[in-house]
């Protein structure tokens, strides 16, 4: 058997090319052994059972391969909820927590307000606007069932109301809605990034759309207007060299008030507007 302090050592020397390799070792180690990191420091010490052991390095092998971390625990950190995640959703990614905190500052704290969330995916921005506004009525749509199945668990597990449809977008689906919100797929189909940073991993259906990225965006920019209530909001999350077209889009639409958003990193990361 081996110590927590020796497999945390030889699984930081396994991922040597990746920056967060200490922080993912302990991870990964955590995730095996059942504990959270604060008890590996704690107990450096402490011997491994070799059946955990066994689990751990192959935890580590896995990702030295590139398979995301979240994929190897299952869980994912999204405004301080820890969502169930798995290879039939996509990732949360930080980023999207700037175009929930818009919503959530644009109606501060509004009352009988409709919601709907398309292409839900893990659930990840229905559930966080469900856990800031509890009286809103919320939607969340997604093309997959399974990936809707994985929604309900995180719902049930932190114990938010949200209604889950299985949709193509907006078909079917008729309103009015008083916000109308999105992360659609918005990777151009021969973009080299899909065979970096663990995309090959994910869902191609939720990360690729057409040839130049924006097939989902037109469709959705095209529907909503007319399932939205008077002055209501749509905003979608977008790849940081789409803001300008999405503008152009929400305009051609007759949309107003319409406007893009920035990460924290200064990219234009979403855009919005009103019907």
């Amino acid at each position: 058997m081996s110590s927590v302090k020796d497999l945390l050592a030889w699984g930081v020397a396994q991922l040597a090319g990746y920056r967060d390799s200490s922080s993912e070792a302990g991870i990964l180690l955590a995730h095996a052994l059942g504990r959270d990191r604060s008890w590996l420091f704690a107990w450096p010490e402490a011997q491994v059972g070799q059946s955990q052991e066994d689990q751990y390095r192959e935890l580590i092998a896995r990702r030295a391969q590139g398979e995301p971390i979240a994929y190897l625990t299952g869980r994912r950190e999204f405004w301080s909820l820890s969502l169930g995640v798995d290879r039939h959703t996509l990732i949360p990614r930080p980023e999207t927590e700037d175009l929930v905190e818009f919503v959530l500052a644009r109606l501060p704290d509004a009352r009988g307000i409709d919601a709907i969330d398309l292409g839900t995916g893990s659930g990840a921005i229905a559930l966080a606007l469900a856990s800031e506004r509890p009286h809103w009525r919320i939607t969340a749509t997604d093309r997959s069932i399974t990936a809707l199945q994985q929604a309900r668990q995180n719902a049930q597990k932190h114990r938010l109301r949200v209604d889950f449809v299985q949709a193509d977008w907006l078909h079917g689906i008729q309103g009015p809605f008083q916000l109308i919100v999105s992360n659609p797929p918005y990777v151009a189909s021969d973009d080299e990034h899909l065979r970096r940073d663990g995309l090959d991993y994910e869902p191609r259906a939720a990360l690729v759309s057409g040839e130049d990225g924006l097939r989902d965006i037109r469709r959705i920019v095209a529907t909503a207007r007319p399932r939205l209530a008077a002055e209501g909001w749509l905003v979608f999350e977008h790849g940081f060299e789409q803001g300008a077209v999405s503008r152009a889009l929400l305009g051609k639409h007759g949309y107003h008030d319409i406007g893009t958003g920035r990460d924290l990193a200064g990219r234009e990361r979403f855009s919005f507007a009103r019907a």
